[in-house]
């Protein structure tokens, strides 16, 4: 490759120590080797020992996990590899030139040298028929395969209106007509969502990945990067970089990395063609090895192949268990490999995979080595109903029966009549309970991404790290890998649902397959359903339960015109605008609502079926809660009812106004079943959160506790046990301020009756009308639980304990962040760890 700069990603520097330190350790090492031989002398012994010992799989063994131990032969990384290649727009690139639309009517972007970077206007002249400015550049390459490409890289930034960008392929001949768009591309490609605050963004886009196009059938002529936005606007592109494939394989010998193919995200162990890696494995009873093949491109089949030697075999040829060549780039080969011949005995096991054409990387997904159940560790099933907010559920005492199963279950368990999210939506609410901290302390939103910290060891990491098969399965993104959630998960799928009302049915059917590709136990799943997020489509037979089909035809026109409005369901003003009456279309919204809710329920009731029909149900540990109440996921209906909801101020939790101690945003369900564990007809009206869940399973499972959590174990209440003493529930929200670094948002408490939301350093610019008339509003939840009126007037007492104490708690988490604030030596004093311990975050 000519153009750019070549990065040369494999080139390894190996440094060796030199000088008087080599020869003392070297005479070291001779006198342990005398010694060692004397001792064997002494004692009789004629054989040396074999090496470590073992692996053993009395619970699930995690190959991926074991490079420590394992022994590679050959994978190594092509000598003729092509460099990742690098353009940075400090000084001129002339190699991305603005591309010429194929409409005859546009413009090209006009582009203008910066001193550390190119800025691209899309101007009035760029505007495609639909009115958008679109446009972008083009990179000319030579004859390249489309297969060979990984990313590309783009470090950009902007302050406008930019909303998206997208790759394309291989410029069009001719010209195009105004109703053909200005799309110069033959092809088009991955596309990403632009950050509009003006900091230094990087994005990564997929080479390989055609958005509604066949994948072009001869080679890449030219590259494509395109920008779309509402109006007139630019964006600074600092560098771009092109990642061939095998640069996200630059490891010689075995590594591995996180995959996906038909929408399922796998841990893979990875090779080079020709390589092998081998395990000394002591084989469990009803032994077994399930694993998925996978491989990056088409044109050359790889050979997977699974041999074993017995110890003592003297080291005579391996026996094949397993062989295929395997040549389906956008799928997994899912397999299994019986050992059961081998039960008992200690084998070499290896994992070869070879082709015509050497350095081709093969893809060994989730490789796990199982047995017969002989632990007694319970399955968990971790059951988030995405936006299922406890109002409106029979089984909390709504007045329509939407949840019979969930009432069965509560019968055979226990159920938290007080139980909270910390946050009000998905993406950092799941965060939180799956790391036991608080938003704040993993860093709240940073150009509107919360991504977990390294150190901040996630529900899926502890399980796996324990022995447990794996999975998410979930249809909303904000529960995935926008928080690095994937991270310790065999099997991770996050893809959208059409539509979302039908989520649990897709998920469940995953649930089952990953089951019979992975039979053995104990196994970690989490489900996240978005069956009652917004919108509402309810499915047969539920669909028409509460309303009438010619009902729900006018409110989806209801709903059209609210849309149009502009001013969607805010303080009743796009009510007005639109010339609808509130209370009528609120009405019918609930109605489906409950009806999407009363299919999420029957759902939930078909899977603990068929769990009682495997024989799964007696060690199976079940958790059914949600990430938040309707309140994020459409609007909380209760409150958009009320007579005396007030004419002006915001509705939607993600405007200062709107308190999280709302029970209709953060009041959740929490029913926990275990058979035969957990006496059922318990009914706890305590206040818990969330962020109590880690613990708890880790606790019920007889695993180790994190170092650093916030949360509370809540198995003395359902076992039964002295030990857990009530305390105030926290909600967090916050962001960071892109120009200061200040953390700006709201830290919230439940204490018994009380409710108090404290606001942490209010925007400068934040519009009058919208700004809190006090830095403390104060609830009594007893009797005002939507949060219509605070008491900051009537309570100053009140309001001066809550705000010392939110106060506190927000130092508290500020410095509790430091240890997970990425690639920064954060020390904490005697006296921090001491505040900490206090409040009980660290152990």
């Amino acid at each position: 490759m000519e153009p750019g700069t070549k990065l040369g990603p494999y080139e390894i520097t190996e440094q060796l120590g030199a000088g008087g330190m080599g020869e003392v350790r070297l005479d070291w090492c001779h006198s342990l080797a005398a010694l060692l031989l004397a001792i064997l002398l002494t004692t009789g012994c004629t054989g040396l020992d074999p090496g470590p010992s073992p692996l053993t799989a009395e619970v699930p063994l995690h190959l991926e996990e074991h490079f420590d131990v394992a022994t590679i032969v050959g994978s190594e990384v092509p000598a003729d590899a092509p460099d990742a290649m690098e353009w940075h727009f400090d000084e001129p690139q002339e190699d991305w030139k603005p591309v010429v639309p194929w409409n005859p009517t546009n413009d090209p972007v006009e582009v203008t040298q910066l001193d550390d970077a190119l800025r691209v206007t899309l101007t009035d002249g760029t505007r495609n028929p639909n009115g958008n400015p679109r446009g972008g550049l083009v990179l000319e390459v030579p004859d390249w395969n489309y297969e060979d490409l990984a990313h590309l890289v783009v470090r950009a930034r902007t302050s406008d209106d930019v909303s998206d960008f997208f790759i394309g392929f291989n410029r069009r001949e001719g010209t195009g007509t105004d109703a053909s768009g200005p799309n110069p591309f033959e092809h088009g490609g991955d596309e990403a969502p632009v950050v509009s605050d003006g900091t230094v963004q990087t994005y990564q886009l997929r080479l390989d990945y055609f958005w509604g196009d066949p994948p072009p059938e001869g080679s890449i002529r030219e590259i494509g990067l395109l920008f779309a936005a509402t109006d007139v606007a630019s964006i600074d592109i600092l560098s771009i970089t092109l990642i061939p494939k095998v640069a996200n394989y630059a490891n010689a010998g075995a590594a591995s990395r996180t995959e996906i193919r038909n929408r399922i995200y796998r841990q893979a162990l990875y090779t080079h063609t020709p390589g092998r890696v081998e395990y000394r494995v002591k084989i469990p009873e009803a032994g077994r090895l399930d694993f998925a093949m996978g491989v990056l491109r088409e044109d050359v089949p790889v050979t997977f192949r699974v041999t074993a030697i017995p110890d003592g075999a003297g080291g005579g040829e391996p026996t094949a268990l397993f062989e295929e060549r395997y040549a389906v780039k956008k799928g997994w080969g899912q397999r299994s490999v019986d050992l059961a011949d081998f039960a008992g005995q200690t084998v070499t096991l290896g994992l070869e995979a070879e082709s015509e054409a050497e350095g081709r990387v093969a893809l060994w997904a989730a490789p796990t080595i199982s047995g017969a159940r002989t632990t007694d560790k319970p399955n968990i099933i971790f059951y988030i109903i995405d936006g299922g907010g406890a109002d409106y559920m029979s089984v909390y005492g709504y007045n329509r029966r939407t949840t019979p199963n969930l009432e069965r279950l509560a019968a055979e368990g226990a159920i938290f009549e007080r139980a909270y999210s910390n946050s009000s939506w998905t993406r950092p609410s799941t965060a939180s309970f799956m790391t036991s901290l608080q938003h704040s302390v993993l860093g709240g939103f940073k150009n509107g991404f919360n991504v977990i910290p390294d150190n901040a060891p996630t529900m899926a990491q502890h399980m796996h790290r324990a022995g447990y098969q794996t999975a998410v399965f979930t249809s909303n993104g904000n529960a995935g890998r926008l928080s690095s959630l994937e991270r310790g998960v065999d099997v991770f799928r996050e893809a959208g649902v059409t539509p979302e009302s039908k989520s649990s049915v897709e998920l469940h059917e995953n649930f089952w397959a990953w089951r019979e590709a992975y039979p053995s136990e104990p196994y970690w799943v989490h489900f996240q359903t978005t069956d009652v997020h917004r919108s509402h489509t309810p499915l047969p037979p539920f669909a028409g339960l509460f309303i009438s089909p010619n009902r729900r035809q006018i409110v989806e026109e209801w709903h059209r015109l609210l849309q149009a409005s502009g001013v969607f369901w805010r303080g009743g003003k796009g009510f007005e605008q639109a010339g609808i009456s509130r209370v009528p279309f609120v009405t019918a919204q609930r109605d489906l609502h409950d009806e999407t809710m009363a299919h999420q329920d029957y759902q939930l009731g078909r899977l603990m079926a068929r769990l009682k029909a495997a024989g799964e149900w007696e060690h199976t540990l079940l958790i059914v809660a949600a990430d938040h109440g309707v309140g994020a996921g459409s609007a909380d209906y209760g409150l958009l009812m009320r007579d005396s909801l007030p004419p002006r101020g915001p509705l939607f939790h993600r405007l200062p106004g709107a308190p999280m101690v709302r029970s209709g945003t953060t009041r959740i369900p929490l029913i926990v079943v275990w058979p035969g564990r957990i006496a059922p007809g318990h009914r706890f009206s305590q206040p818990v959160s969330m962020i109590d869940l880690l613990p708890t399973i880790l606790d019920l499972a007889d695993l180790s506790m994190p170092e650093v959590m916030q949360g509370q174990s809540l198995a003395p209440l359902l076992l039964g046990e002295a030990g857990w003493e009530p305390r105030p529930v926290i909600l967090d929200e916050f962001w960071v301020d892109g120009d200061t670094g200040e953390f700006r948002g709201r830290i919230e408490v439940v204490d018994g009756r009380w409710g108090a939301s404290l606001e942490i350093n209010p925007h400068p610019e934040t519009p009058e009308e919208e700004r809190r008339p006090v830095p403390l509003l104060l609830y009594d939840l007893w009797n005002d639980p939507h949060a219509l009126s605070s008491l900051h007037e009537e309570r100053p007492d009140l309001v001066e304990h809550y705000t010392a104490f939110l106060e506190a708690q927000f130092e508290a988490h500020q410095l509790l962040a430091q240890q997970f604030t990425p690639g920064e030596e954060s020390p904490l004093t005697s006296e921090q760890l001491r505040t900490l311990r206090a409040l009980g975050y660290i152990q």
